[in-house]
């Protein structure tokens, strides 16, 4: 069983930056597909990115687009979500997604991705 850990969550004020890691003890990110999904109270879980680890195909939602990007290490072992210029509305429990066994492209929908972390809070406010 594959078990994502999220870090890097916080407090920001707008326009901070803030890093967001996804790890899995002992694995390398071969070949996976590695979404990035927000959740605020009242709303359902949405994606914000995502990235092939295969080919390094990237997608972002249109209202991050110059200010996320989303990475991997040179290793293989973590999945990272660089925010910048924060926005109040970017504010949300942030979960790292996985799906194994992907050669090209990612989708930002939640029924690709089989294993969950358990999310990491980004609050941005004054």
């Amino acid at each position: 069983q594959l078990q994502l850990v999220e870090s890097g969550g916080g407090l920001v004020q707008p326009g901070g930056s803030l890093r967001l890691s996804c790890t899995a003890s002992g694995v390398t990110f071969d070949h996976y597909a590695i979404g990035w999904f927000r959740q605020v109270p009242g709303k359902e879980r949405a994606g914000v990115s995502c990235m092939c680890t295969s080919n390094g195909d990237t997608r972002y939602i249109d209202s991050v687009k110059g200010r996320f990007t989303i990475s991997r290490d040179n290793a293989k072992t973590t999945v990272y979500l660089e925010m910048n210029s924060l926005k109040p509305e970017d504010a949300g429990v942030y979960y790292c997604a996985a799906e194994v066994g992907v050669i090209s492209g990612c989708l930002l929908r939640e029924s690709q991705y089989d294993y969950w972390g358990q999310g990491t809070q980004v609050t941005v406010s004054s």
